[in-house]
């Protein structure tokens, strides 16, 4: 049977959409649930904070960001970073999420972005570092689990150089209790790391103690859990 030059074009465009959705190294039954660009004024909305003042949608070059521009008015009951933006309405189990980083601050060994992952209470969840020099505390893989955060990744590099002003493409990936980092090159990780405690939860970014910009989010996975994450406690007052 010919199919008509419309339903073709239709056909077409509807399968590079799709392919456009799904860059080189997302699996077969993952789909995009969650993107965002922060061109429209509510973005912001799609995420909760351990400090709301800590963070602004900022215009530059290429559009806006959400940016980290000061330290968090956040205390932690342990060790762990205070820097917490989640996206509120995702959970997740496996997945893949990318997103553009820049670092904004001072250049030193631990200067730092980092990826939420797992998160099922403020001191529950996995985190990434990725900093400049990698030590026991600095560009690894941690859990938090009602304890100070500790390292478990199994290979890492011995850090990464953020620059001054570049933009960095991360992937972060979790399948079951595997976990894969991704920095520029996403052909070969920079951390390899294993742990099952936390099988789902919510996801987001930040800093340990430093600053820096986010863009450009997207995340496929099998499926998503629409739920919101519980409110961070707010600072005692003085």
């Amino acid at each position: 049977m010919k199919r008509s030059p419309a339903l073709f074009a239709l056909f077409t465009a509807a399968t590079l959409a799709a392919a456009a959705d799904k860059p080189a190294g997302i699996p077969d039954g993952y789909k995009l649930v969650y993107s965002q660009d922060f061109e429209k004024p509510d973005a912001i909305k799609d995420f909760t904070f351990s400090d709301a003042t800590a963070w602004k949608v900022t215009a530059g070059d290429k559009g806006n960001s959400l940016e980290l521009v000061k330290q968090s008015n956040y205390k932690t009951t342990v060790r762990s970073p205070f820097n917490i933006a989640l996206i509120s309405g995702k959970v997740l189990g496996d997945f893949i999420l990318e997103a553009d980083l820049i670092q904004t601050g001072k250049e030193y060994g631990h200067r730092d972005m980092c990826l939420y992952f797992g998160f099922t209470a403020p001191a529950k969840f996995y985190y990434t570092h990725i900093a400049t020099k990698a030590d026991p505390n600095a560009h690894n893989v941690f859990i938090v689990n009602e304890a100070p955060r500790k390292n478990f990744a199994k290979e890492t590099t011995q850090g990464v150089n953020w620059g001054l002003n570049v933009w960095h493409k991360v992937r972060l990936e979790r399948k079951g209790a595997a976990i894969k980092v991704y920095f520029d090159d996403l052909a070969k990780p920079i951390m390899l790391a294993e742990d099952a405690t936390f099988a789902k939860g919510h996801a987001g970014f930040g800093s340990f103690d430093d600053t820096g910009k986010v863009d450009n989010i997207k995340i496929w996975a099998p499926a998503a859990e629409d739920k919101k994450v519980a409110p961070f406690p707010k600072p005692a007052a003085k």
